[in-house]
């Protein structure tokens, strides 16, 4: 295998292409001590070493390191160990290992972040935010008739509340604004309609 080209990035890392389409990234030190260079060959034993031994296990300590901080989708998780520079196969090996221990639970992820927001969005707010995250339409369905208890003409009262919205004194531009507004944030326009009257 070819090396095309080796792109230097920050903190001692470089981008390494391959004429097969392989991407990976690497730190000086180890592709130093495998000679990689611009227009040099590569062998497939190397390259199964530079998987195996390098690649694979820092995958995994990554894909751990980024579910540490907060649940995710596998999908998010994917994308962001991707913008890791890691091969998709490497990715795969990362993800199957996750799973094995139970890490990586979409369903669990979405009842976790609907308990964390739904006092502040609109059951359509939540279902746009989970989709956004890769979460299945089923999945995002099952877990909104599970946990989401917020009542919205409450949510609606409590935002016209916080901006100082008067429905006495309210003018015609004010009620349109707001209405856009609380639109914006997923609200149903009959709940909108009923709050706003």
């Amino acid at each position: 295998m070819e090396i095309i080209s080796l792109v230097k990035l920050s903190k001692g890392r470089a981008k390494i292409c391959l004429d097969n389409g392989a991407d990976f990234v690497l730190y000086k030190k180890e592709y130093e001590s495998y000679g990689i260079k611009e227009g040099v060959d590569l062998s497939s034993l190397d390259y199964e070493e530079i998987c195996t031994e390098i690649l694979v296990p820092r995958c995994k300590k990554r894909a751990l390191h980024l579910l540490e901080k907060q649940d995710r989708s596998e999908k998010n998780l994917r994308d962001k160990l991707k913008e890791g520079g890691y091969p998709s196969e490497i990715i795969d090996i990362a993800i199957d290992y996750i799973n094995d221990y139970g890490y990586l639970d979409d369903a669990r992820m979405a009842a976790s972040h609907i308990r964390f927001y739904q006092e502040s969005r609109s059951k359509n707010r939540l279902r746009q935010d989970l989709m956004g995250k890769g979460i299945s339409s089923e999945i995002i369905e099952r877990v909104l008739d599970e946990e989401y208890t917020a009542d919205e003409q409450d949510l609606i009262k409590k935002i016209l509340d916080k901006k100082g919205y008067d429905i006495e004194s309210v003018t015609y531009e004010d009620k349109g604004k707001m209405y856009r507004f609380l639109a914006g944030r997923g609200f149903s326009s009959e709940s909108i309609s009923r709050a706003l009257s």
